[in-house]
């Protein structure tokens, strides 16, 4: 992986903002998570999600929050973005949506007994992100942060983020998916103390839906519908070479980190 880093501010708005045009390819593709995920939450955390007041941020179309909902969570998504708000509430209605981001949280002070980012804690500055974060959380609390990442030391994945690096000169996927695992980016301010586990899943899926999955990833959706629509024709004939049935096993690492609120 390369260096672990946030973008730039102007770089970040410009990326976060492309999924919106985007969210039903989101919503469609993306990876869910496994539930080994939340048990090792529920672990981490000290409680039980049934039952606990969550905020799901940065919630995008709800592919995490509808997960903490299902567990019985009293849950409510935060997401800044018109069309995945949009996408969100088509997917979840009954689950409430409430319009900001991780650096100033439309929530009340010690409200929480569980603060979640799926994905998304990399498009906060955590100087502020931090801060917020342990205003919300009651006592005992816990800050959850996640992130699916491609499995390198499987060779086709590997050779996908190769072949991802030489056409756009970076590694969206693998670049972004590493951004805040390291605790000491995840929180500059050193006031959490994070605790790090890695879950290993897999899914099964078509060839096409796997290349609709990394082409809604935001490294993609800015270099332009004909830039990426090369990459993507191109993959899909390396892809049908190593999987001649056009089944492919993604597999995932959860890059998890859980802190309690003091």
């Amino acid at each position: 992986m390369t260096a672990p880093s946030h973008p730039t501010p102007a770089h970040a708005a410009t990326r976060a903002h492309s999924f919106n045009a985007a969210a039903a390819q989101y919503a469609a593709n993306r990876p869910s998570y496994p539930p080994a995920l939340l048990d090792t939450i529920e672990e981490l955390s000290g409680r039980p999600l049934a039952g606990a007041r969550v905020a799901d941020i940065g919630a995008g179309t709800g592919i995490a929050t509808a997960l903490l909902h299902t567990r019985g969570a009293h849950v409510v998504a935060v997401e800044p973005g018109d069309g995945m708000t949009a996408q969100f509430r088509r997917a979840l209605p009954d689950v409430p949506v409430v319009r900001g981001d991780g650096n100033r949280l439309p929530l009340a002070t010690a409200s929480l007994d569980l603060l979640t980012y799926a994905q998304s804690w990399h498009w906060t500055d955590p100087a502020r992100s931090v801060p917020e974060a342990l205003r919300v959380l009651r006592p005992g609390g816990a800050l959850a942060l996640w992130w699916n990442t491609g499995a390198l030391d499987v060779p086709w994945i590997e050779a996908q983020a190769n072949r991802i690096e030489r056409h756009f000169g970076i590694d969206p996927l693998v670049r972004k998916n590493g951004d805040a695992t390291h605790i000491a980016l995840a929180d500059p301010t050193g006031s959490l103390a994070f605790t790090r586990r890695r879950i290993r899943w897999s899914r099964r899926v078509p060839v096409d839906l796997h290349l609709a999955n990394i082409g809604s990833h935001s490294g993609f959706l800015v270099q332009g519908e004909q830039r990426a629509t090369a990459f993507l024709t191109e993959e899909r004939r390396h892809l049908l070479a190593a999987f001649p049935d056009g089944t492919i096993e993604e597999t995932y690492d959860v890059e998890l980190l859980v802190a309690t609120s003091p």
